[in-house]
């Protein structure tokens, strides 16, 4: 998974979002609001980083169990998926 070129992450008055940019500003109206993990994870798929090492990177970066960080993981990334943020 890799996140999509037209799609950027922006610190914006202490608060991270997604915003859109290109031919995405167009059919993506708006941004999304990300917290600390969510940026941890968006900075992982930026590098292309697979499920495995997203749940790595979580696991180490926070006191929460693989299990849980997996399914906490597939819920972000669905959510990207319908926004279009992911590429294969």
């Amino acid at each position: 998974m890799k996140i999509n070129e037209n799609f950027v992450l922006r610190e914006v008055a202490g608060s991270w979002v997604v915003i859109p940019i290109g031919e995405k500003s167009v059919d993506f109206n708006g941004m999304m609001n990300l917290n600390e993990t969510g940026v941890l994870l968006w900075r992982e798929l930026e590098k292309g980083a697979k499920k495995e090492e997203l749940v790595s990177a979580l696991t180490a970066e926070y006191d929460v169990s693989a299990e849980i960080a997996a399914k906490d993981i597939d819920e972000f990334v669905e959510t990207l998926e319908k926004a279009g943020c992911l590429e294969a």
